[in-house]
C-alpha cells in the first residue's frame, strides 16, 4: 500500500525548490503526496539553519509532530535540509521519536531510507556532494498559482563568510548543467508559466565547465520567449560584473530589481565578517548598478550587532542606508551559528539589549526610506504580473512589477496570469495601490 507523506518547509526560497524535488523524488517511486496531515503516513519538516530562531522554530513543530505520533503509531517522522546536516545523528540520539535524518545532498535516497524504516529502525544520509545538482529531476510545482516557479541553477557556497553557516551544511559550489536549466525553463513556458526566478547561494559564480557564466546564462533564458519573465537570487557584491547588468539592460524581459546584501556599512566589520568586500567596492557596484539601470529596485541584508561592531560601526551602516536609499532590506540581529569561523575565533559580545536597540533604528530608518520610495511610484503606470488574490478581498488581485514592488488592484476583467497596466493611486511601506487602466 502506498504510503502518503505531507511536507513542512522553512526558510528561503532554496528550500522551498528542494521540496519540490523531494516530492517529485517520493512520487515517482509511488509514494503519495498529501496536504493533509491528518492522512498522512509520514511527516517531513524541510528545515532551516541561517539563524538560530529558524531552528527554534522548527524544534516547536517537531514537539507538535512527535504529540502525533503518540496517537498515531504507524506515523514516521523526517528531518531534512539544512537542520539535518548540521545536527546529523544527534537528532537521533536526542530523540527516539525521529525517524529519518536527510542532508540536502541525498534526497535521491529517501525512498530507500523509508523503505527500510519499521520496528523502531531509524535512517539517516547527510553525506554532502561535489557533484549533485538534480538537473534531471523535474520539480514537481508547489506555487498555487501556477504562474512563477523556481529554478536552482547552481547548489552550495565557496565564500566562507565568518558568520555563515551555509558552506556547512550544503556544500561546495557546483554548478548546473545550462541545458537542463534552459529545458526546465521551456517546460514551465508549455505549461503556462509566466515568470521564472533563478536560485543559487551566489549567482553570480555560476559556472558550466568554462564553458557558460551567468550573464550568458541570463542571455540565453532571455532569449527563450519575450514575454517570459527572469528573476534571479542571490547575488554578492564582489562577484557581480558589469556584463550581467549590461544583460539586464538589453532585454525587457529581465526584471530590474538586485538583492544584493551589504550585511554592514562598515569595512572593519566586513572584514571581521570574513565578506571580501568593503564598503567602497559595494559602493562602486551599487554606483554601477544605478548607472547601467536606472530604474532598478536594489534590495539588501543587514545585520545589528555582529561580534566587536562598535556604536561607531552602527553609524556607518546607518549612513550607508540613509546614502543608498534601498527599497527594502532584510533585517536581523546576530546570531551565532555553531562550526562557523565567528563562533570558533570571535567574541559574540553584543549584548542583547544593544543588538535590539541597533536593529530596532536599522528598521525605522528603512521603513522610513522604503515609505519615501514607494511615493516616487504613484501617479506612474507600471505592467504587472497579476499571482493572486488580495490577502483582504476576493475582489482584489495582486502582483508585481519588474522592480518587485507588490501591487494590489481591483481585479476587474483580469485574471490570474494576466499582464496588466496598473496605475499607482498611493502606497504603503511594503505596497503599491493602484487601479487597471489600458
Amino acid at each position: 500500500m502506498s504510503k502518503k507523506f505531507y511536507i513542512e518547509t522553512y526558510g528561503c526560497q532554496m528550500n522551498v525548490s528542494d521540496t519540490e524535488l523531494v516530492i517529485s523524488i517520493l512520487k515517482s517511486s509511488g509514494f503519495i503526496f498529501t496536504k493533509n496531515i491528518d492522512e498522512t503516513d509520514i511527516i517531513f519538516v524541510n528545515t532551516c539553519s541561517v539563524r538560530a530562531n529558524a531552528e527554534t522554530r522548527v524544534f516547536g513543530r517537531l514537539e507538535f509532530f512527535k504529540h502525533k505520533k503518540k496517537t498515531k503509531k504507524h506515523l514516521l517522522i523526517g528531518v531534512l535540509g539544512c537542520m539535518a546536516e548540521r545536527l546529523k545523528n544527534k537528532l537521533l540520539e536526542e530523540d527516539k521519536l525521529i525517524d529519518l535524518v536527510v542532508g540536502p545532498d541525498a534526497y535521491r535516497d529517501l525512498p530507500k531510507l523509508i523503505s527500510n524504516l519499521g520496528n523502531g529502525q531509524q535512517a539517516i544520509n547527510v553525506l554532502l556532494s561535489r557533484e549533485e545538482t538534480y538537473a534531471d529531476i523535474s520539480p514537481i510545482r508547489l506555487s498555487e498559482n501556477k504562474i512563477t516557479a523556481f529554478v536552482s541553477i547552481m547548489r552550495g557556497c565557496n565564500n566562507m563568510c565568518s558568520f555563515c553557516i551555509v558552506p556547512f551544511v550544503r556544500g561546495r559550489e557546483r554548478s548546473r548543467d545550462f541545458n537542463s536549466i534552459l529545458k526546465e525553463i521551456k517546460d514551465l513556458i508549455k505549461n503556462g508559466y509566466k515568470e521564472v526566478t533563478l536560485l543559487g547561494q551566489n549567482v553570480d559564480k555560476y559556472n558550466w565547465k568554462n564553458e557558460v557564466n551567468f550573464s550568458q546564462l541570463l542571455e540565453m533564458v532571455a532569449k527563450i520567449n519575450s514575454k517570459f519573465r527572469i528573476r534571479f537570487s542571490t547575488s554578492y557584491p564582489q562577484d557581480m560584473t558589469d556584463e550581467v547588468l549590461k544583460v539586464m539592460k538589453k532585454y525587457d524581459n529581465i526584471c530590474k530589481y538586485i538583492h544584493l546584501p551589504v550585511q554592514s556599512g562598515s569595512s572593519e566589520v566586513l572584514k571581521n565578517m570574513r565578506r571580501g568586500y568593503t564598503r567602497e567596492i559595494y559602493l562602486d557596484r551599487i554606483k554601477a548598478i544605478k548607472k547601467i539601470i536606472p530604474d532598478c529596485a536594489i534590495s539588501t541584508d543587514l545585520i545589528a550587532g555582529f561580534c566587536g561592531e562598535t556604536e561607531e560601526n552602527h553609524k556607518e551602516t546607518l549612513n550607508l542606508i540613509t546614502k543608498l536609499e534601498f527599497d527594502f532590506s532584510y533585517m536581523f540581529k546576530y546570531s551565532e551559528r555553531p562550526n562557523t569561523y565567528a563562533h570558533k575565533y570571535l567574541k559574540d559580545d553584543i549584548t542583547k539589549e544593544i543588538k535590539s536597540r541597533r536593529l530596532t533604528e536599522i528598521i525605522d530608518l528603512q521603513n522610513a526610506i522604503s515609505k519615501k520610495n514607494n511615493q516616487k511610484y504613484e501617479n506612474k503606470i507600471f505592467e504587472v504580473l497579476v499571482e493572486g488574490f488580495s490577502k483582504k478581498s476576493k475582489d482584489y488581485f495582486f502582483g508585481r512589477n519588474s522592480q518587485n514592488k507588490v501591487i494590489v488592484f481591483k481585479k476587474e476583467s483580469s485574471k490570474i496570469g494576466d499582464f496588466v497596466n496598473v496605475f499607482i493611486e498611493h502606497s504603503s511601506i511594503a505596497t503599491l495601490i493602484g487601479k487597471i487602466v489600458n
